[in-house]
């Protein structure tokens, strides 16, 4: 999940990191966990899968100087030590623009967040990202490996850091003028990804967590419980638990069978396409995809603007361009709300755990009032 800013600006301004840093940079706002993890157990993985209800690297700005130590020493074991690196995103990791003087090339680094995914599941996610690249016509980053053929390194440090390196995709996120259209050929990549994750032969190791009820909402609750987003109160409370009953209800009768709920990206939102033109948009971080339902996908694109008066234009343009490659059948069509609804709680938790991140601090409460009424349109039969 990264936040609403524009992923690669080639404008972006060098904000200060490292020990220099000012002390309240994307220091913890109130409304959220601050809590900074300790190191992993010395007996265990250095970044173990599982539910993670702490958000290190929006914990304050010393958990983020450490992120650029990182950030550092993966450009030296790139080769590059001499490299200027620009924080350009912090959200689940932070993501840093790479410019090596030497070469003129630009690239991007990936520094992982310590407790959400093993070294197996970062390669995991790498493999897919290859294949949709290769087998499946989707513009997905290269990866860069290290002089030593490492595509995933792992610094050292208190907790050490899990590093990839990226190249460097042209375009912008989509403009907000243009998003009908704009959704047209999203649904028609989408469509690619998912035929290609129903027939790939998924390498040896493979792992990837999932994005079912449990995972999001439930007793794992991966980004933390709703029950403690910012503006839950009592009458909130009761809206939203009525939500999350008919959700859990609807979910278990959709079901999950092969042609409704496989591989997916789960967090195809704007700031994670870059478009050029009106081709279509390069897919990039996937640090989320994951197993989860196929129409979660459309959900995930919708993330922050569910109430934009466009929206059923936007699914209506989605849709024409899925099923210009995939079929989509009609009693799936109906349920697109419910994966709208179910992704909106979830962002709801993500917001309460994740208050240092830009896009987390400016929604806040509010979020959570416009879910409300999101909440109540669709228990009430009229969503959207």
């Amino acid at each position: 999940m990264r936040d609403g800013r524009p992923p690669y600006p080639d404008a972006a301004p060098d904000v200060p990191v490292g020990p220099d840093a000012p002390d309240g940079l994307l220091a913890a706002r109130p409304g959220g966990s601050a809590r900074v993890p300790g190191p992993p157990a010395a007996d265990g993985p250095p970044y173990p899968d599982g539910p993670t209800r702490v958000h290190d690297l929006s914990a304050g700005g010393g958990v983020l100087a450490a992120a650029h130590r990182a950030a550092r020493e993966a450009a030296r074991l790139h080769g590059m030590p001499r490299a200027g690196i620009t924080l350009i995103n912090v959200s689940e990791n932070a993501t840093f623009r790479l410019d090596d003087p030497d070469t003129g090339d630009r690239s991007i680094l990936r520094v992982h967040r310590s407790g959400y995914h093993s070294v197996a599941a970062i390669r995991s996610e790498l493999a897919w990202l290859e294949a949709l690249r290769e087998e499946a016509g989707v513009r997905t980053p290269r990866v860069l490996p290290a002089p030593d053929g490492s595509r995933v390194l792992t610094v050292p440090g208190e907790p050490p850091r899990a590093c990839v390196r990226f190249e460097f995709l042209p375009g912008a996120e989509p403009p907000r003028d243009r998003l009908v259209a704009g959704f047209e050929r999203l649904g028609a990549v989408t469509a690619r990804m998912h035929r290609h994750a129903r027939a790939w032969r998924r390498p040896a190791g493979f792992t990837r967590f999932h994005w079912d009820h449990a995972a999001a909402l439930g007793a794992e609750s991966r980004w933390g419980r709703w029950q403690d987003g910012p503006g839950v109160d009592a009458e909130e409370r009761a809206v939203l638990g009525r939500l999350d009953a008919e959700l859990r209800r609807r979910l278990r009768r959709f079901g999950r069978g092969p042609d409704r709920y496989g591989l997916i990206h789960a967090d195809l939102r704007l700031a994670n396409l870059l478009v050029t033109g009106d081709g279509p948009p390069s897919v990039i971080d996937f640090d989320d995809c994951g197993f989860g339902w196929y129409l979660y996908d459309l959900a995930a694109a919708l993330s922050f603007i569910e109430h934009d008066p466009l929206v059923p234009e936007m699914i209506a343009s989605w849709l024409r361009g899925y099923r210009g490659v995939l079929s989509l059948p009609a009693g799936d069509e109906a349920e697109i709300w419910t994966f709208v609804m179910f992704r909106r709680l979830l962002l709801v938790a993500w917001i309460g755990t994740h208050s240092g991140v830009d896009i987390a601090a400016d929604l806040g409460a509010g979020y959570t009032r416009g879910t409300c009424e999101l909440a109540e349109r669709y228990l009430g039969g009229a969503p959207g």
